[in-house]
């Protein structure tokens, strides 16, 4: 028994209620869907729905639909349609050959208008929009019926036989459904569920100049294709019973059931798409895909894997109550699936040049250094070493402050997987910038050769001159400022003018060659970064930061 009670407990609710169903009979398989509209590129919240739709049938022995509810050809475009397929399949949820458009349910949708009309539920209206909406009334104003509400069934047809035909124009006339202008739900009071508007669609051209609107359609694509369980987010709660409305009157049998679940909301990002439009058409990003921005696109692009954002939408949960959640959990997600699964390598983002004085001139020897210490299954690599050597330059201070354990003149630190090394002084330009320093290296101290004498407080990395490649890293903040808001008194958004920090100058061991596209990397101290898929090739090499090393979120916070 207590068994059982654990695991009833440990299940959400929509699984509480999935099982309710199973047992009741009220349906003997779990079918799902993710049905998104072909209007812009998928974000972070859209990861949430596709992976809990998708992780609800694989856990219930079910399939799982990719749909386009594609009934709004005013903004739909084939580019959306792609990338949307590509991140599903990125993300891991499988739809095998189900691939389902709205658009090629249009006859369908029309045979179901032409029952509802045959039935009296449905009527061709003449009102304008805004007549419609005045007509609905408010929460406290009962709505008035249309004039044209008690239509024959003969006439109903008729029109809108003509409507589909091309007979009037656009907005001229519209379908409505006949339910209840006096019901406390707005959504029930007569809602259009057909309009006329000649727009060329992505799918069928100009087959059609009527369209089903996306309450009257929704559901009849559930029931078309079987869904048992019709996952959405709460804002379509109020909708509901509109959903149930039109699955009944248009006779399926065993209908799908709507359930809702709160939206995922992250702090201080720009999800959208009116927002994340302006910042493409205006050039302040880089495209949807810019790694600032948390598409799905633009995630995959600055680097963070399928696994980190399983992991985010796992710690996020399933909940009814609607609630922003930390970014800085995402980067925690992100951090623990990349600390144990890539290597750890030197690169210098800000380069000065070192030069080990009593080094031998045109030696170079290679170390051997651990890919990963905490992983050493990944292996060893050979990191050629010599005179001269470039570090941070944040590495070196003339006059250090206080608990500084770098170089300073005097100072002896540990030169990462090889020597100890003591600085002696440095080069300036003419404007007094330190441009070159000069140590001595103690050969007695190699890395593994198992010196035991003196200690240094101080150990950094590095990358050999001769052999370093040069490189561009990309550093992202936030795009949006979090100390100002969101938002700016006119609703605009209020911008981050550090969101991206181009260094150009950078050099990364000779490791590197032969990176591509999405491969991932620790650079020490650095933060983890991924080769940029859009603007890195093999001769010059890009990459973007995915995340700082350190983190402010914890478990349980």
């Amino acid at each position: 028994m207590e068994d059982n009670k654990e695991e009833i407990i440990s299940k959400n609710f929509i699984e509480q209620e999935i099982d309710k169903d199973l047992s009741e009979g009220v349906y003997n398989h779990v079918q799902t869907r993710f049905p998104p509209e072909p209007n812009g590129y998928l974000h972070i919240g859209h990861a949430k729905s596709i992976l809990l739709n998708y992780g609800l049938a694989k856990k219930y022995g079910g399939k799982f639909n990719l749909r386009f509810d594609d009934t709004n050809p005013t903004k739909e475009k084939t580019e959306f349609v792609e990338s949307i397929i590509e991140d599903v399949k990125w993300l891991g949820a499988e739809f095998d050959d189900r691939l389902y458009f709205a658009s090629n349910y249009f006859q369908e949708m029309y045979d179901c208008a032409v029952l509802l009309i045959k039935k009296g539920k449905a009527f061709v209206c003449d009102l304008t929009a805004e007549e419609i909406r005045e007509y609905k009334g408010d929460f406290k104003t009962p709505g008035k019926e249309s004039p044209y509400r008690d239509r024959s069934v003969e006439e109903n047809l008729k029109m809108f036989e003509e409507m589909k035909d091309g007979k009037y124009k656009d907005g001229e006339k519209v379908l409505r459904a006949k339910i209840d202008m006096l019901s406390p739900n707005i959504n029930m009071r007569d809602p259009v569920i057909y309009r006329v508007a000649r727009m060329t669609h992505h799918n069928t051209g100009d087959a059609w100049c009527i369209y089903p609107m996306y309450d009257f359609a929704h559901p009849i694509e559930d029931a078309i294709e079987q869904i048992t369980h019709s996952i959405c987010t709460l804002e379509f709660e109020d909708h509901r019973p509109l959903y149930d409305w039109v699955v009944k009157e248009c006779e399926f049998e065993n209908p799908p059931r709507q359930i809702e679940f709160a939206k995922l909301y992250l702090t201080n990002v720009v999800t959208g798409k009116r927002y994340i439009k302006k910042l493409v058409e205006d050039n302040i990003v880089d495209g949807w895909e810019d790694p600032r921005l948390v598409s799905i696109a633009a995630l995959r692009r600055r680097g963070y894997t399928p696994e980190s954002l399983r992991m985010f939408v796992d710690l996020v949960g399933v909940s009814k109550a609607n609630s922003s959640v930390d970014y800085a959990m995402l980067e925690y997600c992100i951090r623990e699936d990349l600390k144990l699964k890539r290597p750890r390598m030197m690169a210098i983002l800000d380069p000065i040049r070192l030069v080990i004085d009593n080094y031998p001139e045109d030696t170079t020897e290679y170390l051997d250094v651990a890919n990963n210490l905490e992983n050493p299954e990944l292996g060893e690599r050979k990191v050629p070493f010599g005179k001269e050597l470039y570090i941070e330059r944040e590495d070196f201070m003339e006059e250090p402050i206080k608990k500084y354990f770098r170089l300073f003149p005097g100072n002896e630190v540990r030169l990462m997987n090889a020597y100890f090394v003591t600085c002696t002084r440095c080069e300036k330009d003419e404007n007094g910038n330190v441009t070159v320093v000069h140590c001595t290296y103690d050969p007695e101290t190699k890395s593994g050769s198992g010196f035991e004498g003196r200690k240094v407080k101080g150990t950094i990395h590095w990358v050999a001159a001769s052999t370093a490649q040069k490189a561009e890293c990309r550093l992202y903040e936030n795009i949006v400022d979090e100390e100002k808001g969101k938002l700016n008194e006119d609703g605009s958004l209020n911008l981050n003018p550090n969101s991206l920090i181009v260094l150009k100058n950078c050099y990364v061991e000779p490791s590197f060659d032969g990176a591509r596209a999405y491969d991932s990397f620790q650079f020490v101290r650095n933060g983890f970064f991924c080769v940029d898929c859009k603007d890195s090739t093999p001769e010059h090499l890009v990459f973007n930061r995915i995340v700082s090393l350190k983190s402010s979120f914890k478990i349980g916070k």
